[in-house]
């Protein structure tokens, strides 16, 4: 994010960037048909005799669950069909009942679950996995270290749970220990008093003793740890992670007008590349998704999501003084890491694709902060016509460089504006672009007569000379690739501006 600071960061009052909700999942081995059917054998239960039993082992979690809240003098409550959020009625219990520390309340819901079903086997019946419904509580505390959170388990085998916490909440309390002054407001800063030692603090949190965290929480919520499942332990994932980079500002007065700029640049402009580009892929014939951009208007503001398959980035503001750009990873294996892995039957050391493991936790910051990165760079590219009329003049004119004469661009003609848009595309951020990059956008495909592809070729060349001529474009050194320079962004930005939304813009007002 290099180049916002450098355009905006007199007008800013700090950069963070935190995890914001993480979800944690935990999976015993029983989450698996074979494994359950061992766990029977071992217990001297028949398989056809699985409901009564599991009947039994679910009434334990209930009891369990009634004494943790009793034990700590709050209330189990039943949820039918409330359309108010789980967490907005936790907090308003801890503001009635004056609660700042501990568990607040027990939550029971019954909801949709995956567990198993017995059927007929060859020879003996056998277990299936099936989706069917149980009642599932959900443990909500305001802990010392991590604020509001909750852990949530299905009393129904394989007994799957669930830790749901904020990032920023943790940072909140790290701010305190450290005697740093802050203001928080919901999950956002809005003032730090120590901005660079607040992202220090930040960058901790993934290197958590996580695995020693989750087993604690899970020891407390499920009492066939002790006993039917003394011997087993629970496997947890990253089920969903929220990385939030966010821009403070001094008041609104200041946002404001520069985040219509970047809401209008970010829904009209960035394409399906641009989008790929951030979160560090490369749109290629093998992709097999879609990829989808969004604005709408919310209670709190105005927000753009990008979605790629189950991933997505997205920008808001936060109470009109925080611009947040905010990256979330639900299909990590979209992406990649660098660790030990198979590949042709030879195990070595490579890049490989990213599991859910909490051991990848800190390679999600590092994918994150890239992508947020990258995004707000792009942001930079929003651009105002009128401010940009004189270097528009001057890049109509004819320009000189190694002694030849190239002529100008004229930003109305519409060949212009598809060398432009073919210079821009967003597969070209991250390696630069080659000339057969930029003739296969612009005459298409590759023609079988040699004489043809030539004249191609040679056309697309003397274009780039001009571009090159005119300061747009730069040679990559000691490579045949070319990059688009910072002027280039600008002004070859501003042309596609007027025709994709000016141009319309004006037609239209003069048609009525």
């Amino acid at each position: 994010m290099k180049q916002f600071i450098a355009k905006y960061g007199s007008l800013t009052t700090g950069v963070l960037s935190c995890f914001d909700r993480v979800v944690f999942r935990g999976h015993l081995s029983v989450s698996w048909a074979r494994a359950l059917e061992g766990l029977l054998f071992r217990q001297r239960v028949r398989i056809k005799d699985f409901g009564r039993w599991v009947e039994r082992q679910s009434e334990r979690v209930r009891q369990n669950a009634e004494r943790i809240a009793g034990e700590a003098g709050r209330t189990v409550e039943y949820l039918a069909g409330s359309h108010e959020r789980k967490e907005d009625l936790v907090r308003r219990i801890a503001d009635q009942n004056g609660i700042t520390e501990g568990l607040v309340v027990v939550l029971k819901v019954v909801e949709p679950c995956q567990s198993f079903v017995v059927r007929p086997g060859q020879g003996r019946p056998r277990l299936q996995p099936a989706r069917r419904k149980c009642l599932t509580f959900y443990f909500y505390y305001l802990d010392r270290e991590f604020g509001l959170m909750h852990v949530r388990i299905q009393s129904w085998f394989p007994l799957t749970i669930q830790v749901c916490l904020n990032g920023h909440d943790w940072l909140a309390r790290q701010l305190t220990a450290q005697n740093i002054p802050f203001r928080q407001v919901d999950n956002a800063f809005v003032e730090i008093g120590d901005v660079g030692r607040a992202r220090q603090l930040a960058d901790r949190f993934p290197r958590l003793k996580w695995v020693r965290k989750l087993n604690a929480w899970a020891r407390r919520v499920n009492p066939l740890l002790q006993d039917v499942l003394q011997d087993e332990s629970y496997h947890w994932v990253i089920d969903q992670a929220e990385y939030a980079t966010d821009v403070l500002f001094p008041d609104r007065q200041t946002l404001e007008p520069h985040y219509e700029s970047w809401l209008r640049h970010a829904t009209l402009c960035f394409s399906a590349e641009d989008v790929l580009t951030f979160l560090g892929r490369k749109l290629s014939g093998n992709f097999q998704g879609e990829v989808l951009t969004d604005s709408r208007r919310r209670w709190q503001g105005r927000r753009v999501k990008h979605r790629a398959k189950g991933n997505w980035i997205k920008m808001y503001d936060k109470f009109g003084r925080v611009l947040r750009v905010e990256t979330v990873i639900n299909q990590p294996r979209e992406f990649r890491v660098r660790r030990w892995g198979t590949r042709q039957g030879v195990r070595q050391l490579g890049w490989f694709p990213l599991n859910k493991g909490v051991a990848n936790f800190s390679r999600y910051a590092e994918i994150c902060r890239a992508a947020n990165g990258r995004y707000l760079d792009a942001l930079c590219d929003s651009v105002d016509v009128a401010a940009q009329r004189p270097a528009l003049e001057k890049l109509a004119a004819p320009a000189r460089r190694n002694g030849r004469r190239q002529r100008g661009f004229n930003p109305a003609a519409k060949d212009d504006a598809a060398l432009f848009a073919a210079v821009l595309r967003g597969e070209h951020a991250l390696h630069g672009f080659k000339n057969e990059d930029v003739r296969g956008q612009l005459c298409g495909t590759r023609p079988r007569d040699p004489v043809l592809l030539r004249r191609q070729r040679q056309r697309v060349t003397r274009a780039l000379q001009r571009l090159h001529a005119h300061g747009l474009i730069a040679k990559i050194p000691r490579t045949r690739r070319w990059r688009v320079t910072t002027k280039g962004n600008c002004l070859m930005l501003t042309t596609l501006r007027y025709h994709h939304q000016d141009y319309l813009i004006t037609l239209n007002s003069l048609a009525t």
